[in-house]
């Protein structure tokens, strides 16, 4: 019989490798190489011990189940992102940089979920006891019925943790977590990884829903195996920018609602307060209409936003001419200005070009195409756009313009806050209603030549 070779994988990309090395050839981690024990598919196969596993229940794809029941927290905008309320048994994973907001988020989190009823623990690996008990009284939350304790041995976490048996357990945070089985410090891949199997695996056995911390690295990834996220049920990202007072925390994965689903908050002097209308919060401070400035009607999640879009042109005394965008995707930006140049004839050649999205608001849709066309448009040529529009469409190299999807419910959203018109590309099934006019386009020269009197 042929010797059968060992395989090795990396935990943190998933790349396989006939031999052991220290350090991973496709994600460059290190340690994170482990070998593969495979599972024999016969009946008595020697890595099993001899032994045979148990036939599984098989059932169709037509079997009903009744969907998860779910204990609201009575914060509307993280209930939205949670898809409706926290799911028993559910292991989350919440990211963000330092010092935006994730701890005050889910201390605050943590007190209306014990006022609803679930029983509820707060582990703090980072600040004793006392810091949090401080953070507690500015948040006026020091009567809420939520346990408490300063720990990161996760043996004694989890035996805590079985002995109490809450329904919610709060670990703040992940990379603070020593497993003293795993020789590694804490924080390292290892340590991460182990940390979080252990507590994912505790929720699912125990009935017990667990909302996990985790730092995030320079590129705004949470730190640690990529592995970790795959473990969670829901992975939320708390983001913002220092220097705004808004928050938002968005859903990129969950098992138990929609992803991309968006929460807004403002930052305040008692802690985290929701936002219910966000697009009224974000144009707030829109002033009279100036070149570059164009309102954008995006959708995120299930929700429409509307936000503001603001460009800068201005001459560079640099050979190399700048590019800086806040907010949005800056290689979408360097297309937008390449076809505007290949289709349209408007050069950007020598122009220090300046995007932002007001309010600290990250916009990940291609439905934004047009408005940021307008915007630079704007700048360029002096000339605003009427206060009352509202712009979107996604452009193709081609310089068509291409219908999006959830127009009307953009629309609606524009006419709520008082727009009266709107442009969008030319084919799309949207209709203005009372007191909302159309301007529709076929491609970005149209557009140009019409608006601009350019092209």
């Amino acid at each position: 019989m042929a010797k059968q070779s060992k395989t090795f994988s990396c935990t943190a990309c998933g790349s396989t490798f006939t031999k052991w090395s220290g350090r991973c050839d496709g994600c460059g981690e290190w340690n994170s190489i482990v070998e593969d024990t495979p599972l024999s598919a016969g009946p008595a196969s020697k890595s099993l011990g001899g032994k045979r596993g148990s036939a599984l229940e098989l059932t169709d794809l037509s079997t009903e189940e009744a969907p998860p029941p779910r204990t609201q927290s009575g914060l509307e905008e993280l209930d939205r992102v949670l898809g409706g309320g926290l799911v028993p048994a559910s292991a989350i994973l919440v990211g963000g940089d330092p010092g935006i907001g994730k701890s005050t988020l889910l201390l605050q989190a943590a007190a209306r979920f014990a006022q609803a009823g679930l029983k509820t623990i707060y582990v703090s690996g980072e600040e004793a006891s006392a810091q949090v008990r401080m953070r507690a009284q500015r948040l006026d939350l020091s009567d809420a019925p939520v346990k408490l304790a300063a720990e990161t041995n996760l043996r004694n976490i989890l035996t805590t943790l079985e002995a109490e048996m809450p329904q919610l357990a709060i670990i703040d945070s992940i990379q603070t977590m020593w497993a003293d089985n795993v020789d590694s410090a804490p924080g390292s891949v290892s340590q991460v990884r182990a940390a979080a199997h252990e507590l994912t695996n505790f929720a699912k056995r125990k009935g017990i829903s667990i909302i996990m911390v985790g730092h995030v690295t320079k590129e705004g990834q949470i730190a640690g195996p990529r592995v970790v996220e795959h473990m969670v049920d829901t992975v939320l990202y708390f983001e913002g920018e220092r220097g705004h007072q808004f928050r938002i925390l968005r859903a990129v994965k969950n098992r138990f609602g929609p992803a991309d689903e968006i929460g807004v908050f403002e930052m305040t002097g008692g802690g985290l307060s929701e936002v219910i209308n966000p697009s009224a919060l974000f144009l707030s401070e829109r002033g009279e209409p100036s070149p570059g400035s164009v309102v954008f009607s995006g959708i995120e999640g299930t929700r429409p936003v509307l936000v503001e879009f603001q460009a800068l042109i201005a001459p560079s005394p640099h050979a190399q001419a700048r590019r800086s965008v806040v907010g949005w995707d800056a290689s979408r930006l360097a297309m937008i200005l390449a076809v505007l140049e290949a289709r349209c004839g408007i050069p950007f050649a020598g122009l220090d070009v300046y995007l932002n999205v007001a309010g600290g608001l990250k916009v990940r849709e291609p439905a934004a195409d047009l408005a940021v066309a307008a915007a630079l448009l704007s700048a360029r040529e002096d000339a605003a756009l009427p206060a009352d529009t509202v712009v979107f469409g996604e452009i193709s190299l081609s310089g068509a313009l291409r219908p999006v999807g959830q127009g009307e419910n953009r629309l609606k959203e524009a006419q709520k806050l008082g727009f009266t018109s709107a442009i969008v590309p030319s084919g799309g099934k949207v209709t203005g209603g009372d007191g909302l006019s159309l301007r529709s386009y076929a491609d970005l020269t149209a557009f140009v030549g019409d608006i601009f009197g350019a092209g």
